[in-house]
């Protein structure tokens, strides 16, 4: 019994220290590509902050300015790359272990759930040690040089202001577990071969497939925003900048491309001189505002920049219906059609519920002199946030249809469950042996 659970303690510390090497090592490329490898020391800091905030955890910004000045900054934002490379090498390496198991006894598998758990815990403790700095920030080094910032800043003693930022490790560990405990559920659902204890056999006729599906299409989004970014890393120009967004927002904009190809919409807004990695087109809505003060980020909006947006719609109809094809041949052959239909409507509205909340982007930085105003060439803002409940609510109707015609197509195709017919003898009976 000792040596089994050793066994299963090494298997699990395995998958922890795989999942972390693997974020860690997304993050350190995408904040190179970034220029932050160019900041005054604290390199790696900083990419252990990202990882932080890639598994759930909450990193606060702070800063100084003098006595008379202050700073103010703020950043929520999810390094979805991050986030989802460590998921992906985290589940495959936790359910490698099982793949040759015919049943999953419920005390075996709570086991490797709680060494895994607590094995994470512990290094997402590590690295929120590591995760903290401070910075200087210069008043100038700009061609432009705001006059104000010199006066201020000879005056206020705000010559070197200071940006900082520390882990929070109440909230970190706390949504640190929920964070792990949601990757190795869905590691559970989406992994047709890998079994369940006896109690649950029963659900995952119903449940397997369909999150299957949906992971099986959030991931082709993935892969279409990679080719794309490619693509205009290699004809546009500005590398470097393409390769950020990939490295540590492409599931933020690929999963915004799919709620807003089904009709969905975020708001928000951006202002000042600095922004956070994300597509030219995405920028110039966020920096046109309505009569609120907002821009709607949605299918009309995006053509008015590039006509070329109105592709997401027919991208989004043909990668859904593909999904729900896959999911139908996947279920036996006694699901009904309806049921289909209720399984992929259900997940799909699920996943724009735990997805779409992940592209929220909230971050601002300012200089206040004595309490009141901001000096504009320190000063910006990016926000984005999700219409949730809408882009969930069409998500439904789209699973809802998708999942029908997925299941009248896959009537087609001989599926699990379904008995060979025999072929059909001769009415005369069988011929007689040879003599």
């Amino acid at each position: 019994m000792t040596s089994h659970l050793v066994r299963q303690g090494g298997e699990a510390l395995a998958a922890v220290v795989a999942g972390f090497l693997a974020m860690a090592a997304t993050a350190a490329l995408g904040l190179w590509a970034a220029g932050a490898a160019d900041l005054p020391g604290g390199f790696p800091n900083v990419v252990a902050a990202v990882v932080v905030i890639a598994a759930g955890g909450q990193v606060d910004l702070s800063g100084d300015a003098g006595a008379l000045a202050g700073t103010n900054a703020e950043l929520t934002a999810m390094p979805l790359t991050v986030t989802l490379v460590g998921a992906l090498v985290t589940g495959f390496c936790f359910l490698r272990p099982l793949r040759h198991h015919a049943v999953a006894r419920t005390g075996e598998l709570g086991a490797r759930l709680a060494w895994t758990v607590v094995l994470w815990l512990a290094g997402l403790a590590a690295l929120s040690a590591l995760a903290r700095h401070d910075f200087r920030v210069s008043l100038g080094g700009g061609q432009e040089q705001d006059p104000l910032s010199d006066l201020f800043g000879e005056l206020l003693d705000a010559v070197n202001p200071t940006v900082g930022f520390r882990t929070d490790v109440g909230p970190t560990l706390f949504y640190g577990l929920l964070w792990i405990l949601g990757v190795l559920l869905i590691a559970l659902l989406v992994s047709r071969g890998t079994p369940l204890p006896p109690r649950l056999v029963r659900y995952q006729e119903a449940v397997r497939p369909a999150a299957f599906a949906m992971l099986l299409l959030l991931l082709a989004y993935v892969l279409i925003g990679l080719v794309v970014g490619v693509v205009v890393a290699a004809t546009k120009g500005h590398a470097a900048e393409t390769l950020a967004v990939v490295l540590l927002g492409l599931p933020n904009v690929s999963w915004l491309a799919l709620g807003v190809g089904i009709g969905g919409s975020w708001e928000g807004r951006a202002e000042g001189p600095f922004g956070l990695p994300m597509p030219q087109i995405l920028d110039s809505v966020l920096r046109s505002p309505g009569s609120s003060g907002l821009s709607t980020v949605d299918l009309s909006s995006l053509v008015s920049q590039d006509s070329r947006a109105w592709w997401l719609l027919p991208v989004a109809a043909v990668l859904v219906l593909a999904v729900a094809f896959v999911a139908a041949v996947r279920s036996p052959a006694r699901i009904r059609l309806w049921q289909h239909a209720l399984h992929l409507g259900i997940a799909f509205a699920l996943t724009i519920l735990v997805v779409a909340p992940l592209t929220l982007v909230d971050a601002r930085m300012g200089l206040s002199i004595l309490g009141i105003g901001e000096l504009e060439s320190l000063g910006g803002e990016v926000l984005l946030r999700p219409h949730v409940w809408k882009t969930a609510g069409l998500a439904l109707l789209w699973g809802l249809v998708a999942g029908l015609v997925g299941g009248l197509l896959a009537s087609r195709v001989h599926r699990r469950g379904e008995i060979e017919p025999r072929p059909a003898q001769d009415e005369a009976g069988p011929l007689p042996p040879r003599s």
